[in-house]
C-alpha cells in the first residue's frame, strides 16, 4: 500500500470528524491495461471532493456522480448507505472507450461507506509505528478487522471479503548518514520503504535524524545491526560511508543474508579492492560477492548527491520489482491487533 493511500485514509478521517459523509473506493481486480493496480484507494466526500485515485482520472468523474447519488438528505445531514457495493468499468470495449481506459482495460471496484472511523484511527497509528497491517472488509456487513501480517503479504479478494495491506512492506538499511544517505533516505521514504540508518559516527547521524521524518536510527556497529536485523527477501542494504572499517563488515553480514539487494558506494577500482579484501580476509565466496552491486546505482551519468541517490534507488526499485514478481504470497496472520 502506497503512502498516498494512507494519506487518503487520513483525509477521509478528517472529513468524518468534520461531520461529512465519506465513501471509500478500492480497486479489487483489473484486466488489460488498467491505470492503477489492485489495492489503490479513493475517498469521495458527500460534496464530490476526492482524495486519491483508482484510475488515474479515467473514471473518477463517474464515481463522484455515483457516490453523491448514494447520499440522501435527512434533516439536512448527508448519510451514506450502510453496505459496500461492487462496481465495474470497462467490461466492454465501448465502456472502455467511454471512460478512457487504455487498450480495452477494465477494473472492478468496491464502494464502501465510511461509517465507523475507529479502525482508521487504529490503522494510521499502527502504520505510523512502522507496523504492517492487513484490513479485512466483509462486504455483506461492512465489518472491518485489522490484523498484523508479515512482509510479502498481498491484497486478497474472493468476492465476499477484501483484504488490503497497509504499511511499509520493504526495508532499506543505509550504512552511513552523510549527505548522500540523506538524499537516498528521503527518496526511500517517498517510495514507502521502512528506512533505517546505521552510523556510529554521532556527528553524521545527528544531522540526518534531526532533518528527516520517517527514518529510524539503528544504534550499534553496522555489522551488528545487520546481523540483528535478520535481513529477509524484502530488505535492501546499501553501504555509503566510504570507510572500509564500517562498510566492509556490514557487507560481510549482508552478503550472507537473504537481502534482495546489497550495494556499496565506490569506484570500480575500490569495488575490486573491496572484493579482494572480503575474499582473502573473510573467505567470502565468489557467488556471494557476485551479489554485490558496485559501483552502486544505475548508470545515469549522475554527478550530484541527489542524482546519485536517484540512480541508487532506481536500481533498488528495479531489483525489488524483479523479486516481487516471483515472491510467493505469505499466509494471512492469525492474531487480531489489540
Amino acid at each position: 500500500m502506497e503512502s498516498l493511500d494512507l494519506s487518503v485514509l487520513a483525509d477521509a478521517l478528517n472529513w468524518r470528524r468534520a461531520g461529512r459523509a465519506v465513501t471509500l473506493v478500492t480497486v479489487v481486480q483489473t484486466w488489460g491495461s488498467a491505470p492503477r493496480p489492485p489495492g489503490s484507494l479513493l475517498a469521495v466526500r458527500d460534496d464530490g471532493v476526492v482524495s486519491g485515485s483508482v484510475s488515474g482520472g479515467c473514471v473518477e468523474d463517474d464515481l463522484i456522480a455515483r457516490t453523491k447519488a448514494r447520499f440522501r438528505q435527512v434533516d439536512g445531514v448527508a448519510l451514506a448507505l450502510e453496505k459496500p457495493a461492487m462496481i465495474a468499468y470497462g467490461v466492454t470495449q465501448e465502456e472502455a472507450a467511454r471512460f478512457g481506459l487504455p487498450c480495452g482495460g477494465s477494473l472492478r471496484l468496491v464502494q464502501e461507506p465510511l461509517l465507523d472511523t475507529t479502525w482508521v484511527e487504529q490503522l494510521l497509528a499502527y502504520t505510523a509505528a512502522h507496523q504492517l497491517v492487513a484490513r479485512t472488509l466483509t462486504l455483506a456487513t461492512g465489518a472491518v478487522r485489522l490484523m498484523p501480517v508479515p512482509r510479502g503479504h498481498a491484497m486478497q479478494f474472493d468476492g465476499s471479503t477484501l483484504t488490503t495491506v497497509f504499511g511499509p512492506k520493504w526495508r532499506l538499511l543505509l550504512i552511513g548518514a552523510g549527505q548522500l544517505s540523506q538524499a537516498v533516505a528521503q527518496i526511500g521514504v517517498m517510495l514507502d520503504f521502512d528506512v533505517l540508518v546505521c552510523d556510529p559516527r554521532e556527528e553524521y547521524a545527528a544531522v540526518l535524524m534531526a532533518g528527516m521524518q520517517g527514518v529510524r536510527r539503528m544504534d550499534g556497529m553496522p555489522d551488528d545491526v545487520v546481523r540483528e536485523l535478520v535481513p529477509d527477501t524484502h530488505t535492501a542494504i546499501v553501504a555509503l560511508t566510504h570507510d572500509p572499517k564500517l562498510d566492509d563488515m556490514a557487507l560481510l553480514e549482508a552478503l550472507q543474508s537473504d537481502a534482495f539487494y546489497v550495494g556499496a558506494l565506490g569506484s570500480r577500482r575500490n569495488q575490486e579492492a573491496r572484493k579482494r579484501r572480503l575474499a582473502e580476509h573473510f573467505d567470502v565466496s565468489a557467488e556471494a560477492l557476485g551479489r554485490l552491486h558496485g559501483p552502486v546505482g544505475l548508470a545515469l551519468g549522475a554527478k550530484t548527491p541527489a542524482e546519485i541517490a536517484v540512480s541508487i534507488v532506481a536500481e533498488i526499485v528495479q531489483a525489488k520489482n524483479a523479486v516481487a514478481a516471483f515472491t510467493a504470497t505469505a499466509a494471512p496472520g492469525s492474531c487480531v491487533l489489540p
